[in-house]
């Protein structure tokens, strides 16, 4: 059987694989298991959502699941996911749940769960909570029962920690914010003012259904647009639970995840705040990024895909920063897990520091073209390990020298192998990356 928990907690279409009895089942559980590792006190859980239409439904099942298995709960309402994470610290909670599915569409969800402090839960905590599902503990009856409640100053909680991490006063930057319709259409615009921003609200009017839709950090189009509208300094692309930032520079240019985490990463080596002088990444992270930290003297350590696996190698080098090419950005000084808007603000501070358009502080990493190519294949870990694809690899890896990369590696979630080839022109990648995909497609 498949394990439950996936790399960002539970996820599924919403009513048909997540049901609110799964949800109340998965709750339940995990106050069990916490509370089983700490039977000093009763247990405290925050639970916070996006806009989505089933979310609505989830917090209740989540919500009853809890209480019924003894821990009291303080509702948060429509948070961004690292706001939940900051508040289960905050508020010294035992457990924080996140109902939200992220950047993908509507009729999906899924639940994220933070232990003490705000960090994910370890993959054993995972397995007990798991393991538990079938609820046959005794249940709390009378006073023990736990108790639900709301905390009405959630969102103010989470701004005056953003604001307060904030550097620079952002007087005089315009920025255009798309909120995605989802979690950051409240907290965005809020916090971005009181950090001084002049803000043009994109997106922000969601309707339980709308959240993602050709909008956000994957679909940047109409940031674009409406960045030249306003004539604003930058935009400001966010998902649907606000852990990812990309932005837009004042000529309408996209600036990604690398190219942000290439500022941020100049701007606290010149400040003294970066660890080791060291920025974390992933092996998708792209090869433009490696070498604009490698002129500048900062050390780049990769990690596999996921966020997950970054937060590990921060967590385990005491480093300061890190991140994913698609916006998932992670400052541990300030936060455990990717926050879109701190993000956001620490970029903003950099240009309101400077003085520098976003585009100049951009420039510093170029962009190689990067071509990713998914071949669906029936075995793929004996595919991506088979003698034809390591050479064909060899070979294009030696024709591309030092100005170029090879990346090929089996799917964790689908029977694909993906293969990905950077090089100085687009032609090059494509023509090699199509060459390896004839390869691994023969070797199937």
């Amino acid at each position: 059987m498949a394990r439950l928990f996936g790399t960002d907690g539970v996820r599924g279409l919403a009513n048909a694989e997540l049901t609110p009895e799964l949800a109340l089942t998965v709750a339940a559980s995990a106050a069990r298991v916490l509370a089983a590792h700490d039977r000093s006190h009763r247990p405290v859980a925050v639970v916070g959502r996006d806009p989505r239409a089933s979310g609505e439904m989830l917090e209740a099942a989540v919500v009853a699941g809890l209480a019924s298995a003894g821990a009291d709960v303080l509702r948060l309402g429509v948070l961004p996911t690292p706001a939940v994470a900051h508040l289960t610290a905050d508020l010294s909670a035992d457990l924080g749940v996140m109902i939200s599915a992220s950047h993908n569409p509507m009729p999906d969800n899924g639940i994220k769960l933070f232990g003490e402090g705000g960090h994910k839960l370890p993959d054993g905590i995972e397995d007990e909570i798991e393991a538990g599902l079938a609820g046959n503990g005794t249940r709390p009856t009378g006073a023990e029962i736990g108790r639900v409640a709301d905390a009405t100053d959630a969102l103010d909680r989470y701004a005056a920690h953003l604001v307060a991490a904030t550097p620079q006063s952002l007087a005089g930057l315009r920025v255009v914010v798309d909120c995605a319709n989802g979690a950051a259409s409240f907290a965005a615009p809020e916090v971005y003012r009181k950090a001084g921003a002049e803000v043009i609200p994109l997106h922000a009017e969601p309707d339980g259904v709308n959240i993602n839709d050709g909008c956000g950090s994957t679909h940047p189009e109409s940031l674009q647009a409406a960045v030249l509208e306003h004539g604003a300094d930058l935009g400001i692309a966010h998902d649907g639970d606000a852990d990812r930032c990309l932005a837009v520079d004042a000529q309408g240019n996209v600036v990604d995840g690398d190219q942000i985490m290439a500022v941020l990463a100049l701007a606290m080596a010149e400040a003294g705040e970066l660890a080791d002088t060291t920025l974390v990444a992933t092996v998708m992270s792209n090869l433009g990024l490696h070498l604009a930290m490698r002129e500048h003297g900062v050390t780049l350590r990769t990690t596999a895909v996921g966020d997950r696996y970054v937060l590990e190698e921060l967590r385990a080098g005491g480093f300061s920063l890190g991140g994913e090419q698609s916006g998932h950005v992670v400052l541990p000084g300030y936060a455990t897990t990717g926050d879109g808007l701190l993000t956001a603000l620490r970029l903003m501070s950099r240009i309101a520091q400077t003085g520098k358009p976003l585009a100049e502080l951009a420039s510093v990493m170029r962009r190689l073209p990067q071509v990713l190519v998914n071949v669906r294949v029936a075995d793929k870990a004996a595919v991506a390990a088979s003698a034809a694809v390591r050479d064909a690899v060899d070979a294009v890896t030696a024709e591309l020298g030092g100005e170029g990369r090879v990346l090929l590696r089996p799917s964790g979630t689908e029977q694909l192998v993906r293969v990905m080839v950077e090089a100085p022109a687009q032609e090059t990648a494509q023509a090699a990356a199509d060459r390896l995909a004839g390869v691994v497609a023969s070797a199937s």
